[in-house]
């Protein structure tokens, strides 16, 4: 069973605006997830870095979500996680994709639902979450 984190609704974060989320990774971390998109149905961008989880090792995931259709998984080597160490992470909401900011690292993610607002947001997983702030 995955740790289901805060849900946060409403957001309204719309081209030009990012998202910052801090937090703990646990020590004995496999796994979190975070899922920015317009609802739980309609996932813009999945993030999910693995330690160690479906046969992949210090790689960040990334997928799309339309209602119980997953779109091809995207997979970035760059992993500047640590167990037991905090994380933060910028989203970047642009007309054309999601830019995702880590700690001396960046990529994008094509917006492929083409959402114009990103109303939800939520973690998952081995991660807690310590502040959300957008701008």
């Amino acid at each position: 069973h995955i740790p289901q984190g805060p849900v946060c609704t409403n957001l309204g974060l719309k081209p030009g605006q990012r998202l910052t989320v801090k937090g703990k990774i646990a020590p004995n971390a496999k796994s979190f997830v975070m899922n920015l998109g317009k609802d739980a149905t309609l996932l813009g961008l999945h993030f999910n870095p693995r330690f160690d989880a479906h046969g992949d090792v210090n790689t960040i995931v990334c997928n799309s979500k339309k209602v119980e259709e997953w779109g091809a998984e995207h997979r970035e080597t760059v992993f500047p996680f640590q167990k037991g160490g905090t994380a933060e992470i910028t989203f970047g909401v642009n007309q054309n994709d999601v830019t995702v900011h880590l700690p001396g690292h960046q990529f994008k993610f094509p917006n492929r639902l083409n959402l114009s607002v990103f109303d939800y947001f939520d973690t998952q997983g081995d991660f807690t979450l310590q502040s959300l702030s957008w701008e």
